[in-house]
Parts: C-alpha cells; structure tokens; sequence
C-alpha cells in the first residue's frame, strides 16, 4: 500500500461487511478492541490447520511452536523498537500487570512509595494498589487537569522523590485520548531510581511506539487493540526482567523472557500478534496518524455546534490526543446514548470502561460515566457523518 486508500483498507477486514439493518455496521468501539484484518485471521488458522505441538519436544511440531514464538517476539521487538529477547507474552495486559506487581511488590519495604495516576485505566491502577497495601507502602496519585484532559509531566514528577519505587503511567488514555509526554515522567523518575511501567494498550493502534524514546523501564500492550488476538505483551528492560524473581512453576524458564509467560501460550494466537505487528509495520504510523487525524477534527468540528454536548479532554487534534472521544449529552444517560447509535448501527461504549478515576476526577462516575465514540484507521468520513447525525437528533 503505496497510498492510503481506505477502500483497500476496509477490504482486508471481513467484520465491517456486517450489516445493521440495510446498512454496515459502523464500528467506532475501537477502544474496546478491534477488528483484525485477513492476514491475521490466515496466520492464525494456518496454526490450527497445520497443527502445532507444545515447545521441548523436539520434533517438528514442536519445533513449529518454538518458531512461531520467536517470531512474535521479533514482531513485537519491531514494533516496539526493542529486541525481540525483552518481549515476553500473557493471558492479557491485565493479567501479566497483576504479575508484575506481585514480583516487584515483594521487593518493597515500609517507608517506600509508587506514584500513580487519575488518568490511567484501571489495570495500570489497582494492581499497583493492591500491591502497596500488601507491602504497606504510599499510594500517591498524580491527578490530570479535568478541564483539558491532559496530564502534566510536572504534576507527576512533583510527587517524586527519592522513596517512590515505581511509576505507573499510561501512554495514551482509553477515556479521553490524551497524549501523556512519557519520556518526561522517565526522566523524573530516574533521577530518583525509580521503575517506570507504561500501559501502551490504547496507544498501540494510533502511535509509532518507541520504548527506547520513552525510556521506560516496562511497558505492556494487548495485541487485540491493535488488530490482533487477544494476547498481552509485555517489554521488559533486561537487567530488571533477569533479576526480579518471577513466581512461577519449578521448570518454567528461568531466564527471561521465558520466565514472565506461565504456562502454555496459545500458539495461534502468537502468529496472529506476529501479522498483526506486520500489518502495522506496512500500513506505516504515519499514514495511520494522518488518516485518524482527519477522523478525528471532521469529528471536533462536527460536535462543535451543538450546544448539548459535552466533550471531555483536549479540544482538538492539534492537542495531544488520539481520536478517542468522551462525550455526555445533555437530557441522555450515556446508555441511552449508545443505544440510539446501536440502533443507527453505530457500535459505541458507555460508562466508564474501566476508567475509574477519570470518570470520579471528571464527577460523573455516578451518573453512569460517558458516552465513547473512537476511530481508528478503518474508519471512514462517512462513518464519522453517521455518528454526528446521530448525535444532532439528541437535542
């Protein structure tokens, strides 16, 4: 694809042919999980029709599963710009979060602190949590502007010092799309010794990512975000992956990256990761970014008259965000809000998916959180049109 073609694009993804009534489905859920494009779905029926066998047997299905893993690994080390021996595969984002807390919160003691933050989704919040409580150390909670959406390097740096171990920190917001400036709460952290942990899960399908710019020391995705199966990746920077003790089963690995992935993974789906990381890699972030940027404004400007919305974050693409939108109607509860789009054949969220604090920060948790429409690079004009119209007959 030497062009962005969107018509090209949406070919390669069987699940927007999906008919609502007489037209397609739109689907603007795409912060809940996308769709995958035909070479995943190829990649990872070629496993199960093949067949594949479980890694150390030393035969030729098995040597299929060894090799299938490896090249997930450099896949995803590309993606990330990292090496392919710092990646390591789970269940989900949020399984091997709660893993990596429980392995780094044995190694705090009373006195010590983590910084955390308002804007993160729950599974880069309460893991953390939990894991200071059951050391006995600080929370302290970094809260961004809820006039702007955005979270300022500074508030978060403003909480560090040399007791906090660790901050955790998301790259992108699954509520409101902000941007957070990540190498700068690094540099803050570092300064100090502490970790930083990255939840790149809802920048993953929108953003170049690059962990040696960001200079963290962990930082997790979900393949299913960005197009493919439902697996967690986690990157590990090597001299904390190679010392941390990892619980684990006696002959699990002992040597990272092999030593974080408990128990079997599922073999199909590391080949799906592996062409979902390729079909990112030839679309290129660049034509990604400035399609989703032009969703994104034509959706600005679209809400920016009518009175009875309410957005919630930065106020244009120029700002540092995604096209994420968080949105309340004035007279709807965000529910009634999605079932008029569902009805429209729109696919959209509501409540607070999973971000807690935003929703408490913002003072509508109560009231049933907000309405979330999101775009990603299947998405079309037309699409974004359909939403708005929507939008319009709720006043």
């Amino acid at each position: 694809m030497t062009d962005f073609d969107i018509d090209q694009v949406r070919s390669q993804f069987p699940a927007l042919t999906r008919l609502e009534g007489p037209r397609t489905a739109a689907y603007l859920d795409g912060p809940g999980g996308s769709q995958t494009p035909k070479s995943v779905i190829s990649a990872m029926a070629a496993v199960l029709e093949r067949g594949v066998s479980n890694l150390g047997g030393g035969f030729g299905a098995s040597d299929d599963a060894a090799s299938i893993t490896a090249e997930a690994r450099a896949a995803m080390g590309l993606m990330l710009g990292t090496d392919a021996s710092t990646i390591s595969f789970g269940q989900n984002m949020t399984s091997l979060t709660f893993s990596m807390s429980r392995a780094l919160g044995a190694t705090w003691r009373e006195g010590d602190a983590v910084v955390l933050t308002s804007l993160d989704h729950d599974a880069n919040f309460t893991p953390w949590a939990l894991a200071a409580r059951d050391a006995g150390v600080e929370v302290r909670v970094a809260e961004f502007d809820p006039d702007t959406g955005l979270l300022d390097p500074d508030r978060v740096a403003e909480l560090i010092d040399e007791r906090v171990r660790l901050v955790a920190v998301c790259l992108a917001s699954n509520a409101l799309g902000s941007v957070v400036d990540v190498a700068a709460v690094s540099e803050a952290a570092h300064q100090v010794g502490a970790l930083v942990y990255v939840d790149a899960v809802h920048a993953a399908p929108h953003l170049r990512i690059d962990v040696e710019a960001l200079a963290c020391d962990f930082l997790v995705a979900s393949a299913y975000k960005f197009f493919g199966p439902h697996t967690g990746i986690l990157y590990g920077v090597p001299e904390q992956m190679g010392t941390i003790e990892a619980y684990k089963v006696r002959p699990a690995p002992s040597d990272p990256p092999g030593r974080w992935e408990t128990g079997t993974q599922s073999f199909e789906s590391l080949a799906g990761v592996r062409a979902a990381a390729e079909y990112l890699r030839l679309l290129g972030s660049d034509r990604i970014a400035a399609h989703e940027t032009m969703l994104g404004q034509r959706f600005l400007d679209g809400i920016d008259g009518m009175g009875h919305i309410r957005l919630h974050g930065p106020r244009t693409m120029d700002d540092d965000r995604v096209a994420t939108f968080a949105i309340d109607v004035e007279g709807s509860h965000p529910d009634q809000v999605a079932r008029r789009m569902a009805d429209a054949g729109i696919y959209v969220w509501s409540g607070h998916y999973y971000a807690v604090n935003v929703m408490d920060r913002l003072g509508v948790l109560e009231q049933g959180g907000l309405a979330r429409i999101g775009f990603v690079h299947y998405n079309t004009a037309d699409e974004v049109d359909r939403a708005l119209e929507v939008l319009a007959a709720l006043s």
